[in-house]
């Protein structure tokens, strides 16, 4: 195997810091052409379906990638934005605004996606050529997942495999009860709150794992529990004024309650107002903006209710990049670097005594 080396590799280029955000990823277009592309890279992750390999290239490539990616592009249109997607355009507000945060002489802050469109691959290429020789990576996901993070991993660690040069590198597991984010959650309901009332509860959906990975010990689950109950206690909600569910995906068992189902059966239990809001998302995308917005309003206005409203992710709120700092700023802690004036000519030296 060819190992990849660094283009016009310079010994006397100042070293950085690179930070490395990390959200799941999106399709170029809303269009069938790009859903396949997207889709097809998406579902072929090991770690998103366990379906035996062999099984699961049938499945994917004869009963899902005929037909999905047009259904799918018809709810990725649906809430594109003139920049491009909802997910591409927060994720870069956000990096752009920790940037800011941050000494650039030290640090270099740049976003890559899982799937898609700036690869993972190609932004620590990009970094090492501009001299990031330590890489912190921070998966934009709070709670810990195999599905997510773990996923995360995999990329960064399938591109190292491929390079003559690693940088040394450190990797967030997870933010779920960093004080500050919880403080960014709180301060997003209430700002709600103070501009539309309270409703008769707060629900909190997240995007479901299967059950069998659940048993299996991913902790996810038990996180987005504990989210949810910081969250509940800051705000002083009673039990039964908050809920938490999650989103589910095919006909597999999921962790319960699901989002659907429940929206669907609070009115019948006197339920009528609801907000929602998914603190497992740090930006606003496809499943919350079209699925969490829209889709589970119609299920829980059919079902009998009277009001359904939803709490936006936190995006580039100044308190969630304050969160997203402390991360960074504590993970990167006893990393210095050797700024050197005359570094050129320590590197002259040292290229006369190895002649």
């Amino acid at each position: 195997m060819k190992y990849q080396g660094i283009r016009d590799f310079q010994h006397q280029t100042k070293d950085k810091i690179g930070v490395l955000l990390v959200n799941l990823g999106t399709p170029q277009a809303p269009n069938a052409k790009a859903l396949r592309v997207y889709l097809r890279e998406f579902l072929s992750d090991p770690r998103i379906v366990g379906i035996p390999r062999l099984i699961w290239f049938f499945i994917l490539n004869l009963f899902i990638l005929p037909f999905r990616p047009k259904r799918s592009a018809q709810a990725y249109a649906s809430i594109w934005h003139e920049q491009g997607s909802p997910l591409l355009v927060n994720s870069l507000n956000i990096t752009n605004k920790v940037k800011q945060q941050l000494n650039s002489e030290t640090f270099q802050v740049e976003l890559g996606m899982r799937y898609g469109q700036p690869s993972i691959d190609s932004v620590i290429t990009k970094m090492q050529e501009q001299g990031v020789r330590k890489l912190l990576v921070l998966p934009l996901y709070p709670q810990y997942s195999a599905t997510t993070t773990a996923s995360t991993f995999d990329a960064v660690a399938d591109s190292f495999s491929k390079k003559r040069l690693l940088p040394e590198l450190r990797f967030v597991n997870h933010y779920h009860d960093l004080s500050l984010y919880i403080d960014a959650l709180v301060e997003s309901v209430e700002d709600f709150w103070r501009d539309n009332g309270r409703a008769d509860k707060l629900i909190l959906s997240y995007h479901g794992i299967p059950k069998v990975y659940w048993e299996s010990g991913d902790p996810y689950i038990c996180e987005c529990y504990k989210t949810s109950r910081l969250l509940a206690e800051r705000l002083g909600l009673a039990e039964d004024e908050v809920m938490t569910c999650q989103s589910r995906f095919g006909k597999q068992e999921w962790v319960k309650p699901y989002t659907d189902a429940t929206l669907k059966s609070l009115p019948s239990q006197g339920v009528k107002k609801v907000q929602i809001m998914c603190p497992g998302f740090s930006a606003d995308c496809l499943e919350t903006l079209e699925e969490i917005e829209e889709e589970n309003k119609e299920y829980f206005m059919d079902a009998g209710g009277e009001s359904y409203q939803y709490i936006p992710c936190l995006n580039d709120a100044d308190k969630h990049i304050q969160a997203l700092t402390q991360v960074i700023e504590q993970h990167t802690k006893g990393w210095t670097l050797e700024h050197d004036d005359n570094v050129e000519t320590r590197v002259e030296a040292l290229k006369q005594k190895l002649l």
